[in-house]
C-alpha cells in the first residue's frame, strides 16, 4: 500500500526520490510528496494529490538536495489531500510512515492535552508530535524512537529526518516491509527493493523493532544505548529482476505475456533427473511431505483462488485433506488444527499483512509452515520454516497474472510431489503430469497469447456490460472465480464464479437477454453437465461463451462464442483458461478506458489490515 522512499548521498536527492517512487506506484496511492533537507537544519516539503507525475512538477520549484524522504500514500485515516499527504512534521523532525497506528486517539488525546497542534487528520502526525516529544526530552534520537515505538500499537515503517542532525536518516519497522540498500558513497531506504533497483543491489531487511542511521557511508544498528554497529547488505542477484514495460502498452501486459517462461522457470526448476517434482534445492526434504496428515493454506485474493485449486490437486492426487482460510478470517479464529499439520501461507509480495499474522499464529501455535511467495527476502520467506520461491521476477500490475499462475504450478508441482510419495499417484503419471507443467503449458499460454485477436472480441462483447457471470465443475469452479476477479477489478463490470451445479439455487434469476455468462470446461468429466448448464441460460436469453478442450463434443452447437484451447491434461488445462480470461480482461478495460495497471481503490500490496 504506502510505499517510502529515502536517500543520502552525492547525487540528486529530488531525482532519487522521483524516481523511487515511480518505482513504486503499484503499490497504490492516491497522493505523494518529498521531504529535502537544507543547509542550516531546513527541511522542505511539497506534496501532491493524484500521480507522481504531479508532484514532480510541483517539486521542479524547490532547491534540490543530497539528502530527503518520500512518499507514496493510501488513504486510511483522513481524505487523500495535500495537508493528509506525507511527509509529515513536528518541531524537530520530519518522517513518512506505512502502517496504521491502532491506538492513534488515544496518543492524539494526549498530545492535544500537552499543547501540540495538528494540521492533518491522519495517525502519522500523532507519531511525529510523539517522537518529537520523546526527543525534546530524551536529547538523543535513537533513545526518542525506542520509546515511541513502545508507546504504539499497530504496523509502522518510519523514515525520520531530524533536523539538527544533516544528511542522516535514521529509521525502524514493526510488521510493515522496510529494505535499507548501500550503494557507492550513498545509501536509500525503501518499502520495497524496485525502487532501488536501478542504483544497487546491495541491500538487506532490518529485524522488526530495530532502529537504523542511514548516512552516505553506511548503514548502521543503533542499541538503546546508542551504540551503533555497522552492516553489511546482501547482493541481490540479478534474478531479482528489472522494472520495466519492455514496449508493451502495460505492465499487465507484459506480464501476461511473460507467463510462459515464468513457469518454466517455476516449474523446471523443480524437476528432478526422474522426471519428478524435486524440492531437495530448496532445502526442503522428503520428510516434510511425508509428516502431515492435513494441510490447511492461508491466503488473500487471487492467492486464496489458487490455493483452492491446490486443495483440489492435492485431495485429488495425494488423497490428503486440504482446507483454505482466508487469511484475514483465519487470523481471528481459534485454529483447528492438530499436531501434523502443514500450513501454507501464500503471498506474492510476501508482506500481505493478514497472511503474516496467519503465518505467526500458526507457528505460535507449532505448527511447521511452507510459505509460497514471489518477493526474495520477504517476512514471510523468512519467518516460515520453509519457502518456495514462485520465480516470476517482479510483478507491477496491481492485477495480479503470472503471480498468480506460478502459485498455481506451485501447487501443481507440491500434489504431484505428495502424490508419489504417499502412493496414490503413480509414478509414470507423476512424470506426465510434472512434464505437462514443464513444457506443454507453456506452449499451450503461448498458443493462447497468439490468438489475441480473437480474445479481442471477446472483450468487444463485454465493452458494454454491468454484469457477468462465469461457471464451471471441477477444478474449473476455482478457477472461474479468478477470471471473475480479474474482470471487474480492472474493467469495473460487476462479475461473479459459481459452480456450475449451483445456477438452479438462485443464479439463474440473474439470467436476463443480454447477459454474458461464460463458461469453463476444460475437464471431459464434467463436460456433459455443463453443456446442460449452458442450455438453461440460453433458455432465458443469455449470451454464452465457452472455453473449453478440443474434445468437448458439439462445442460450436453449444455455445454462442466458443474458444478451444490447446490440449492439456484435464488436471492442468484450467490453468490456460485463466490465462485467456486475463487477456480478454485487459482488452476489456482498455476498450472502456480503465487504467489496467492501476485500478481504483486497489493496492498491490496490502500490508495493513
Amino acid at each position: 500500500m504506502c510505499g517510502i522512499i529515502g536517500y543520502t548521498g552525492a547525487k540528486s536527492a529530488k531525482n532519487v526520490l522521483l524516481h523511487g517512487l515511480s518505482a513504486l506506484e503499484y503499490r497504490g496511492y492516491d497522493s505523494a510528496g518529498i521531504a529535502l533537507t537544507e543547509p542550516g537544519g531546513e527541511v522542505r516539503c511539497v506534496k501532491s494529490t493524484g500521480r507522481v507525475a504531479a508532484l514532480a512538477e510541483k517539486a521542479g520549484t524547490i532547491p534540490d538536495s543530497s539528502c530527503g524522504i518520500g512518499h507514496t500514500r493510501w488513504a486510511t485515516h483522513g481524505a487523500p489531500t495535500e495537508s493528509n499527504a506525507h511527509p509529515h512534521a513536528s518541531h524537530t523532525l520530519t518522517l513518512v510512515h506505512n502502517g496504521i497506528l491502532d491506538n492513534f486517539a488515544q496518543i492524539k488525546r494526549q498530545l492535544l492535552d500537552e499543547g501540540y497542534t495538528f494540521a492533518s487528520e491522519t495517525d502519522t502526525e500523532c507519531i511525529a508530535h510523539l517522537i518529537d516529544r520523546e526527543y525534546r526530552r530524551l536529547g538523543k534520537p535513537e533513545a526518542a524512537i525506542y520509546e515511541a515505538c513502545e508507546q504504539m500499537r499497530g504496523s509502522y515503517a518510519l523514515a525520520i529526518l531530524f533536523h539538527d542532525i544533516p544528511d542522516v536518516i535514521y529509521a525502524v519497522r514493526h510488521d510493515s516491509p522496510l529494505v535499507l540498500a548501500v550503494g557507492d558513497g550513498e545509501c536509500f531506504i525503501a518499502s520495497d527493493a524496485p525502487a532501488v533497483l536501478d542504483y544497487t543491489r546491495s541491500m538487506l531487511r532490518p529485524p522488526q523493532g530495530q532502529v537504523c542511521r542511514i548516512e552516505h557511508g553506511g548503514i548502521y544498528y543503533i542499541d538503546r544505548g546508542g551504540n551503533a554497529e555497522r552492516r553489511q547488505p546482501e547482493t541481490f542477484s540479478a534474478s531479482i529482476g528489472t522494472v520495466g514495460t519492455d514496449g508493451y502498452d502495460s505492465y499487465m501486459e507484459k506480464e501476461i505475456n511473460e507467463q510462459p517462461n515464468a513457469i518454466r522457470r517455476c516449474a523446471g526448476a523443480r524437476l528432478g533427473a526422474d522426471g519428478l517434482p524435486d524440492f531437495s534445492a530448496d532445502g526442503i526434504p522428503d520428510t516434510v511431505w511425508c509428516e502431515p496428515d492435513g494441510i490447511e493454506i492461508v491466503a488473500c485474493g487471487s492467492a486464496t483462488h489458487a490455493a483452492l485449486l491446490g486443495r483440489f490437486w492435492i485431495e485429488e492426487l495425494a488423497g490428503i485433506p486440504v482446507t483454505v482460510n482466508t487469511a484475514s478470517e483465519y487470523r481471528y479464529r481459534p485454529p483447528a488444527m492438530n499436531g501434523h499439520t502443514l500450513v501454507i501461507p501464500i503471498s506474492q509480495s510476501g508482506e500481505t499483512a493478514d497472511t503474516l499474522a496467519a503465518l505467526r499464529l500458526a507457528k505460535k501455535n507449532g505448527k511447521r509452515t511452507l510459505a509460497i511467495v514471489n518477493a526474495v527476502g520477504s517476512t514471510a520467506a523468512v519467518e516460515a520454516d520453509y519457502v518456495l520461491y514462485q520465480c516470476a521476477g517482479p510483478e507491477i500490475a496491481v492485477a495480479t497474472t503470472k503471480g498468480y499462475t506460478t502459485q498455481a504450478v506451485l501447487l501443481a508441482m507440491t500434489a504431484i510431489k505428495l502424490g508419489v510419495l504417499r502412493g496414490r499417484l503413480g509414478t509414470e503419471r507423476g512424470r506426465a503430469l510434472a512434464s505437462a507443467l514443464v513444457s506443454d503449458l507453456p506452449h499451450a499460454i503461448e498458443s493462447i497469447l497468439s490468438r489475441d485477436s480473437e480474445l479481442s472480441e471477446i472483450a468487444r462483447l463485454l465493452r458494454d456490460q454491468s454484469d457477468a457471470y462465469f461457471i464451471g465443475r471441477g477444478p474449473d469452479f476455482p478457477a472461474c472465480t479468478e477470471c471473475s476477479l480479474k474482470l471487474k477489478e480492472i474493467s469495473y463490470i460487476h462479475s461473479e464464479a459459481y459452480a456450475a451445479g449451483e445456477l438452479k439455487h438462485g443464479t439463474l434469476s440473474l439470467i436476463e437477454r443480454g447477459t454474458i455468462l461464460a463458461a469453463l470446461a476444460t475437464d471431459p468429466l464434467y463436460h456433459a453437465k455443463t453443456a446442460g448448464n449452458i442450455a438453461e441460460v440460453r433458455a432465458r436469453g443469455g449470451y454464452t461463451v465457452l472455453f473449453c478442450t478440443p474434445d468437448f463434443e458439439n462445442a460450436s452447437d453449444t455455445a454462442d462464442t466458443v474458444f478451444t484451447l490447446p490440449p492439456l491434461p484435464p488436471e492442468l488445462a484450467c490453468i490456460s483458461a485463466v490465462t485467456a480470461v486475463q487477456l480478454i480482461a485487459l482488452r476489456t478495460a482498455q476498450l472502456r478506458g480503465c487504467d489496467v495497471d492501476h485500478p481504483r481503490n486497489l493496492a498491490k500490496s496490502v500490508t495493513v489490515e
